[in-house]
């Protein structure tokens, strides 16, 4: 018998608090598409310093003061596996911006100048976890042959 497994996640609004634009990343591998930074969480390590550490690797920025804005779960019905992404925001950074990584392109943008079919699989649900008046938690079963896409068949939690 298989034995679950469970893999953590991470993102994050890097906000600039004067022009109100925000960091996006332009994926190009497995997660592609225009969506936030982040990444998975190592062994030994918390989630809150997967963040960071993710950011300062796909970005070039140091990240402080992080505000946690919720998770996703996922849960495949079929092989019981669980997959989770906490979100995180801030408009606290320092550092030089990198241009580009092995993970995409960089860039400070304003999320409504991208066409939808540019925006990353699940990032329209994501979207309310970073707004103060968004859920701050979200649950969906799935498996292989049957996948809910951008909020179809979420259980919500508001605050």
């Amino acid at each position: 018998m298989k034995v679950p497994k469970t893999e953590v996640a991470n993102m994050v609004m890097v906000q600039d608090k004067h022009t109100g634009m925000v960091l996006v990343q332009d994926k190009i591998k497995k997660y592609c598409g225009i969506s936030f930074p982040g990444g998975h969480l190592e062994d030994g390590e918390s989630v809150y310093d997967s963040a960071i550490r993710e950011i300062k690797e796909e970005t070039g920025l140091d990240i402080t003061n992080l505000i946690s804005c919720g998770f996703f779960q996922w849960y495949n019905n079929k092989t019981g596996d669980r997959y989770f992404i906490f979100f995180y925001k801030t408009t606290d950074f320092a550092g030089e911006l990198v241009g580009e990584t092995g993970e995409g392109k960089v860039l400070w943008a304003n999320l409504s100048d991208f066409p939808p079919e540019r925006i990353a699989p699940d990032m329209e649900s994501f979207m309310p976890m970073f707004s103060d008046n968004g859920y701050i938690e979200a649950y969906c079963s799935w498996n292989e042959d049957e996948r809910p896409r951008d909020g179809e068949s979420w259980n919500i939690i508001y605050r």
